[in-house]
């Protein structure tokens, strides 16, 4: 397929020219300041780009430089990165700021082993930041490239030294005068052209080199994974105190490390009704013994391997009761502006500050 030097430019050419006419209007396509090629690469692991676009223009309002972002509380990081969801991304992203101000004097480095010593950066966002914005030809490998060339090459059922053969095909066709705009557009190719359902081969600049199309199996790569997920039914207590709230910080390490949630759980077997499970659940988390007054309303939440039910009721102590550290009374307009939330418990606190009005 690339195996000719003629082969590997015609395929390289057609694709940057196809790219420049047809990528998309993007923020973070109008500029070459790494710091900011860095946070739209960071937000878009994982997420769509029409969800990056509001989130990446409210960031760099909040922390316009890197030097704003290595300074900021980690509380504030997270807070504006509520509703991305894997939050890991911000505290690396957060983290490898605070490193390249300390030791690098505020400039990313432009070598592959500088940047992968960093948190987060792992080769995806190596190849991205290089290739775009220091115009490194280095090659990338996201979930839209892979698909692109599963299908040019005809894999229906890769091997796991698939991404590795993939990397040296990649590093042969790269182009080196625009190394960005090769791997942009084969990222754009994915996203707008070779998509997982119902790909636009016909319009497709490079159709001519994929082996899928002309075999007609196309709509069979990559044959799609089976996900399991897991459905979770849970409890949430809302505990005032005058006009405040209480709310608790998770642990530091594992599933929404850092984030903040009000008190309660998984509903277990053992447990007889509702009440029951949060009024055990309230005693466990906090040490305060409660009773569950009326019932709120029911919010859903899809994670990537769950899905969660939180049934909402109102609490209140039966006992005079003294916080944990981790443990904050908070007005609603904290809860808005001031406390990183997991996506579900969020959606609690528009339910809560909605029917207080």
């Amino acid at each position: 397929m690339f195996d000719t030097a003629l082969k590997r430019k015609a395929f390289s050419s057609t694709l940057l020219t196809w790219y420049v006419g047809h990528k998309r209007d993007l923020p973070w396509r109008h500029t070459k300041d790494p710091y900011k090629i860095w946070t739209s690469e960071v937000m878009l692991q994982q997420t769509t780009v029409a969800t990056v676009i509001g989130y990446y223009q409210r960031w760099l309002k909040r922390f316009p430089t890197m030097k704003s972002l290595a300074q900021a509380d980690i509380r504030d990081v997270l807070k504006a990165w509520q509703g991305l969801g894997y939050y890991n991304r911000a505290r690396n992203f957060h983290r490898a700021a605070q490193i390249v101000i300390d030791q690098f004097g505020g400039e990313l480095p432009q070598e592959p082993d500088g940047l992968r010593a960093l948190p987060g950066f792992g080769p995806y966002t190596v190849g991205a930041v290089l290739s775009i914005a220091f115009n490194k030809p280095v090659t990338i490998v996201d979930a839209n490239v892979r698909r692109v060339f599963q299908r040019i090459l005809a894999v229906q059922n890769p091997e796991a030294s698939f991404d590795k053969d993939l990397y040296k095909l990649l590093e042969s066709v790269i182009s080196r005068r625009s190394p960005g705009d090769f791997n942009q557009g084969l990222m754009e190719l994915g996203a707008l052209i070779c998509r997982s359902k119902e790909p636009s081969c016909n319009v497709c600049p490079v159709k001519e080199f994929c082996s899928a199309y002309k075999k007609g199996i196309q709509e069979l790569i990559p044959v799609p994974k089976q996900l399991k997920t897991e459905n979770i039914r849970a409890v949430v207590g809302i505990i005032k105190e005058k006009n405040k709230i209480l709310i608790q910080k998770r642990p530091s390490e594992g599933l929404l490390a850092d984030l903040w949630e009000f008190p309660g759980g998984k509903v277990e077997s053992r447990d007889k009704d509702l009440k029951e499970a949060l009024k055990r659940e309230i005693l466990e988390e906090t040490g305060a013994n409660c009773s569950i007054g009326r019932y709120l309303g029911k919010v859903n939440h899809a994670y990537t391997q769950f899905r969660v039910e939180l049934n909402v009721f109102e609490a209140n102590v039966l006992k005079d009761f003294t916080p944990g550290k981790n443990m904050r009374w908070v007005t609603g307009k904290d809860l808005k502006n001031k406390y990183p939330m997991p996506s579900g418990s969020a959606k609690i606190v528009k339910k809560i500050l909605k029917s207080d009005h």
